[in-house]
C-alpha cells in the first residue's frame, strides 16, 4: 500500500501545520504537501500528506474521510500515481485557409490554402 495521501475538497485557508495536526492523530507525517497556483500563489483546494506506515495511511483515511474541517468536508483517499500527460508536440488544427479545404498552414488558421486560386 501506498503511504500518501490525497486530500480534496481542502479549505483555501488550511497550512501544512493544520494538516500535520489533523492528520499526525493517526500516525507519524512524514511529508506534506499543498499544491499552489503558478500565478496567484493561492492554494488550490487539495493535498498531500505522506504518512510513515501503510497501518498509519490507513487509519487516517477511514478516520478523516467525510470529516468537517475549517467549513468543508474532506475527501480522503489513497493517492494515484500520477499519469504522464500527452507531452508536447504540435497540436494546431493542420488546415491552413478556411474550414475543410485542406490547406497547409499555422496554427492560427492562415496560411497556404492548396484549393484557393
Amino acid at each position: 500500500m501506498n503511504t500518501q495521501i490525497y486530500i480534496g475538497n481542502l479549505s483555501f485557508n488550511a497550512t501544512e501545520q493544520d494538516l500535520r495536526d489533523l492528520f499526525g492523530a493517526h500516525g507519524e507525517v512524514t511529508a506534506v504537501f499543498i499544491p499552489t497556483d503558478r500565478e496567484s500563489g493561492r492554494p488550490r483546494g487539495f493535498a498531500f500528506v505522506t504518512m510513515a506506515t501503510p497501518e498509519a495511511t490507513t487509519a487516517a483515511i477511514e478516520a478523516l474521510n467525510g470529516q468537517d474541517c475549517q467549513g468543508r468536508p474532506l475527501v480522503v483517499n489513497e493517492a494515484k500515481p500520477q499519469q504522464p500527460s500527452g507531452g508536447g508536440g504540435f497540436r494546431g488544427n493542420g488546415g491552413g485557409g478556411r474550414r475543410n479545404e485542406g490547406g497547409y498552414g499555422r496554427r492560427d488558421g492562415g496560411g497556404y490554402n492548396r484549393n484557393r486560386r
